[in-house]
């Protein structure tokens, strides 16, 4: 007997995705705690001054542990946004509410949405590798330039803003 993906039931994908969320964030969010606040102490500090953690920190301070669960709507964030409310102590009383919220959106996009994508591209890659082949290679292109105008952005920016010297 082999198990097709495509024959599990929607409710049984949704529960085993929001599974694998909770876990996965709820690691996140006690490494977070435990393991990076500790890191702060060493010579690796610096990793915890990098561009996506200020970016989650920000994404925190501007929404507080509404953050939690709309990480779980973007890319690259999600993982740096629970360890952030892990470093600042989020009370696990607000923490978990959220994060179960943003588990089952997740869940759910993906069950439905993200599947659908992911058999979308094996039946295009089994129709027609070559088709398959120029799409990967069109999103791989479009993420490209979208990362390097976002830095040139950034770059433009620094160069314009003026020097403020931190306290």
């Amino acid at each position: 007997m082999t198990l097709d993906a495509t024959q599990l039931p929607l409710a049984q994908a949704i529960a085993f995705l929001f599974v694998v969320a909770m876990v996965r964030a709820n690691a996140t969010y006690w490494v977070g705690r435990g393991v990076l606040g500790g890191v702060a102490r060493t010579r690796l500090s610096h990793r915890l001054d990098g561009p996506t953690m200020r970016h989650a920190s920000r994404f925190m301070a501007r929404w507080g542990v509404f953050a939690v669960p709309l990480s779980f709507l973007t890319i690259g964030v999600q993982t740096a946004v629970n360890a952030t409310a892990g470093l600042t102590r989020v009370p696990l009383s607000r923490y978990l509410p959220a994060v179960t919220v943003g588990a089952l959106i997740w869940a759910v996009v993906y069950a439905t949405v993200g599947l659908a994508a992911f058999y979308a591209a094996v039946a295009l890659a089994i129709r027609s590798p070559w088709a398959a082949a120029v799409l990967g290679v069109g999103a791989v292109g479009l993420a490209g330039w979208l990362l390097w105008r976002r830095a040139t952005r950034r770059h433009v920016q620094a160069a314009v803003e003026p020097a403020v010297p931190r306290d």
